[in-house]
């Protein structure tokens, strides 16, 4: 049975050990923050009405629950978001597979990703009502709008960025463009790929957000909307709370799925 050495062990031991403390610092970051964010408050030096406060946050979210509110625009935006996600990257994947596959397509279209990834996503949000309508639909077709374009560049220039040795290599061997995509180009980038999906996590999220503030009468995004309107801060500010709570939680997922496959290979 092959034991380690004890450099070996002790390696080990003083990685797990600086994860440890890596761990133990974010946690006193948020500690400490949410802290002197409520003794600020507590003692009146940060305005509550405009600041809100942790423990006015805390109360939000107990309201919310007790009505059978949270769960309920919670779900929304994460269904909104899931789906907008699988069909960004599903797209990013098959249009940049086409760019790379055929490169006289990929000279054609190269500028127009340029163009199309600067328009602002937010002004076209009224034709977006028009075209699809003021439903679930519009808000999806707003956050692959925002994501599917950054999935695209992405994935594309990582698929570019391939060693070329290794496709020579294939070619002398006379592999054909289908055993090099398959052998080569997806094996190659399979973590920027999910680099790619990393990043269309927090994408596609905003994407929704900015979908419900149009048209949304459910969700985060509406909740934001709607305490915004009624000057309801503790609304707006426990919303957001509640949105980076689930976008840590998507990205752990994402990340959680990166460190298997890297431990597998």
């Amino acid at each position: 049975m092959y034991t380690l050495s004890k450099e070996h062990t002790q390696y080990i031991k003083k990685l797990k050990n600086k994860k440890r403390i890596i761990l133990f610092f974010q946690i006193i970051i948020i500690i400490l923050f949410l802290l002197i964010w409520q003794i600020l408050s507590s003692k009146r030096i940060i305005n509550t009405f405009l600041f809100s406060s942790p423990y006015n946050v805390y109360k939000c979210i107990i309201k919310l629950f007790k009505s059978n509110d949270l769960f309920k625009h919670v779900n929304i935006t994460v269904y909104e978001t899931i789906t907008s996600f699988l069909i960004s990257n599903a797209i990013g994947i098959l249009i940049s597979t086409i760019l790379w596959w055929n490169n006289t397509i990929a000279k054609i279209i190269d500028p127009y990703l340029t163009i199309i990834n600067s328009l602002p996503k937010v002004a076209l949000g009224p034709l977006i009502i028009i075209w699809v309508g003021a439903s679930t639909n519009s808000i999806i077709f707003m956050a692959l709008m925002i994501s599917s374009i950054i999935s695209i560049i992405n994935i594309y220039n990582a698929f570019n960025s391939t060693d070329k040795n290794f496709i020579t290599l294939m070619k002398c061997f006379k592999a054909s463009k289908w055993q090099i995509y398959k052998k080569v180009i997806i094996p190659s980038n399979i973590l920027n790929i999910i680099n790619t999906f990393k990043i269309n996590i927090s994408m596609s999220l905003i994407g929704v957000i900015m979908g419900e503030l149009l048209v949304s009468k459910a969700g985060l995004g509406y909740l934001i909307m709607y305490g915004s309107q009624v000057f309801n801060i503790d609304l707006v500010i426990t919303s957001v709370f509640i949105l980076a709570i689930i976008s840590y939680v998507m990205y752990y997922i994402i990340y959680y799925i990166e460190k298997k496959l890297t431990k597998n290979n």
